[in-house]
């Protein structure tokens, strides 16, 4: 009798590419359900918003740690341990992160879901990868997409919990048990493998991969003044009620699943470096629109328009790092992922100095300015 061999790698079909929507989706519900217990973690905590600010930088500093080893342990273990693994320790802190008061126990937990979500998102990246090359077809918009409805879900879930009166403890058990009945479906179909490893553990991204990985910065960051700014600019400079500020974020991100999920069909019919080319221009105008009419009404406008020509530029520059042969895939995902994190961790800081010392103004109009620079990109990428 010839034994049969189950180590060998499963050429990646509908069901792998059922799970990597599935682990997309864990990733932004996951994440997303830690926002809306923020306030009750600094009231608990008893934090000023100083200390907050230093004491939430620990989750991306955690990420950052992580992403660049991710590459290596995914081609050493596979996909499938590592997703694994990191869903269960995000799991595992989730209620710590509704129940600890003491600052330092704080500090720590943020820091292992940090690295626990650094962990999955590149792997996820990784698999993603691996996945659409074996299918032959555009994916990775629409895997993205996931992750954009499930920071939706997370989010709103975990509001509407908290504010029919359960409690943070309860509100994150329920949002634990979920991940893992969702993982129990998923995980079967996970890739026991990763990319092959064929070079060093860590190495400096250069050439296309630092090309790619400064592009997404860019993006991240427009991103993130979205999440961190938004509301702010709507209160301050549009005098919009602070109990509705919030809307501005909400309408971006809203145009950012839609754009995501239609994505994969979008870059099918106009193609990779036009989506970056219309997409880069998109988001420009949108910020430029937001800054230059004196309305509320164009500011949401232009947020809807830096959801649309952001959401699906990111997703092609994954695609592209799967088939640039500069870098090995397995490193070079994790070092755009760090370089694009970076985006998200510096950006709103840097913003906010701007602001500072001119006006916010001023800060939207340099990341319009920034976006032209990729969507100039677009004619030179080789996507």
């Amino acid at each position: 009798m010839t034994s049969i061999n189950t180590d060998a790698p499963v050429i990646p079909g509908r069901l792998e590419q059922l799970s990597t929507r599935i682990a997309f989706f864990i990733a932004g519900f996951s994440v997303s359900a830690w926002a809306p217990l923020v306030p009750y973690a600094k009231a608990r905590v008893g934090l000023s918003d100083g200390t907050l600010g230093l004491l939430l930088l620990s989750l991306g500093i955690g990420s950052i740690i992580t992403m660049p080893l991710t590459g290596v342990l995914s081609s050493r273990f596979g996909c499938r341990r590592v997703l694994v693994l990191s869903t269960l320790v995000i799991c595992l802190c989730l209620p710590l992160l509704a129940t600890v008061s003491s600052p330092w126990w704080l500090m720590a937990t943020l820091l292992v879901f940090g690295a626990s979500m650094g962990a999955l998102d590149c792997t996820i990246n990784i698999q993603a990868v691996i996945v659409e090359r074996a299918s032959g077809k555009t994916m990775m918009s629409g895997f993205h997409g996931l992750f954009s409805l499930g920071g939706i879900v997370g989010a709103a879930g975990v509001s509407g919990l908290l504010s029919v009166g359960a409690s943070p403890v309860l509100a994150m058990a329920v949002v634990a048990a979920i991940i893992i009945v969702v993982l129990l479906r998923a995980a079967p179909h996970f890739l026991a493998y990763g990319s092959k490893s064929d070079g060093p553990a860590f190495v400096v991204p250069h050439g296309v991969v630092l090309f790619i990985g400064l592009l997404c910065v860019i993006v991240f960051l427009a991103e993130g003044a979205m999440l961190d700014w938004s509301a702010v600019f709507l209160s301050s400079t549009r005098q919009v009620d602070a109990a509705y500020a919030g809307m501005g974020y909400s309408v971006f991100a809203l145009t950012m699943t839609c754009g995501r999920l239609l994505g994969d069909a979008v870059v099918r019919k106009v193609g990779a470096n036009r989506v970056i080319i219309l997409g880069g221009l998109c988001a420009s105008a949108g910020f430029a629109l937001a800054t230059w009419i004196p309305l509320w009404q164009a500011a949401l406008l232009g947020y809807a328009l830096v959801g649309v020509g952001c959401s699906n530029i990111v997703p092609v520059l994954y695609s592209a790092a799967g088939r640039q042969t500069v870098m090995p895939e397995q490193i070079a995902v994790p070092a755009i992922s760090t370089l694009g994190y970076a985006g998200i961790l510096a950006g709103p800081a840097l913003i906010g100095f701007v602001a500072q010392i001119s006006s916010l103004n001023l800060a939207f109009m340099i990341i319009a300015v920034l976006l032209l620079g990729v969507a100039a990109s677009g004619r030179v990428l080789k996507v």
